[in-house]
């Protein structure tokens, strides 16, 4: 007699938290393979992105998101919302934190919103490979304090660290079902949006200070070719006239250099030559007014 078969489990996981804890490099290590940017800078993160994690007995739908913050503009307004939109319809929200001071005051707002949703919620601590191990007890205990987690991981998405452990943990709390997407499915973002991304990444990795904050990157035209190389036109959009001097940089040498990286990995991406044609524009304020940020797609 055949053993019964693991009744199928599929939901949808909201990988949520403040700035900068790790939620990108988490969706990368689970779904193996780059589909969030990543960048020292906190706020990398502005849209949802989704990556379908399918296997034998279930099929994970996870929502890396931005990160939850006090917005002090109609940008970060818009990326609260879309946290808090993502975690609304999770089934399980994984909450990322870092090891290194207990909860503050943003977070405990954080939990008491969470409280509300009735849904699972899984804490893993990020970033233990840059702890002491005994530092983290007190750590997990003012957060076991703070709200009543489902469970507690202390994990290293950079490092690997249990993230198998994770993985079995956000499958024992999906509700059984049918999976939302076929086999092979794995995100719902296409080859302008990753393009766009890996554009903005760079001005991110490139400039500092204000300069990455000021800008966002729209795609005016993505040609396919059959033979030849894929044409790329994309706007590098600034709010001051000061900061398009900055990214263009002298006689074109710093945008010249995004391009080049941005090229190339876009090709690497999408598998196939690419001409990346970049201009830099100013729109003055597009942070801070909402039909400007319609116009650049947060909406």
């Amino acid at each position: 007699m055949q053993p019964d078969k693991k009744p199928f489990k599929s939901g949808y996981v909201a990988i949520a938290g403040r700035p900068n804890v790790g939620k990108s490099t988490m969706i990368n290590d689970f779904m193996d393979c780059k589909l969030s940017i990543v960048t020292p800078k906190p706020q990398t993160t502005r849209k949802k992105i989704m990556g379908v994690l399918t296997r034998e007995d279930y099929q994970i739908v996870f929502y890396d998101t931005p990160g939850i913050m006090n917005p002090e503009y109609e940008l970060q307004e818009y990326m609260v919302k879309t946290a808090y939109d993502a975690i609304e319809d999770a089934d399980v929200i994984l909450f990322l934190a870092e090891p290194f001071k207990p909860p503050a005051t943003l977070d405990k707002k954080i939990f008491e919103r969470l409280s509300h949703f009735h849904i699972p919620v899984i804490l893993a601590i990020n970033k233990v490979d840059l702890v002491e191990k005994d530092s983290l007890i007190p750590i997990i205990s003012a957060y076991d304090q703070q709200f009543k987690f489902t469970e507690i991981v202390p994990v290293s998405a950079l490092k690997g660290t249990n993230l198998d452990l994770m993985l079995s943990l956000i499958v024992k709390y999906l509700p059984e079902g049918e999976p939302f997407y076929p086999e092979d499915y794995m995100t719902d973002y296409n080859e302008r949006f990753l393009a766009s991304e890996i554009i903005r990444e760079k001005v991110f990795e490139f400039y500092g200070e204000e300069i990455p904050y000021s800008t966002t990157v729209e795609i005016e035209e993505f040609k396919e070719r059959e033979a030849g190389k894929d044409f790329i036109k994309a706007i590098i959009y600034v709010e001051r006239d000061s900061q398009k001097g900055i990214i263009i940089g002298e006689n074109g040498k710093a945008i010249k250099r995004v391009g080049v990286i941005a090229r190339e990995e876009i090709e690497k991406q999408i598998g196939r030559k690419v001409f990346l044609e970049l201009r830099v524009k100013v729109m003055e304020k597009w942070r801070k007014d909402k039909s400007k940020l319609h116009k650049l797609g947060y909406k």
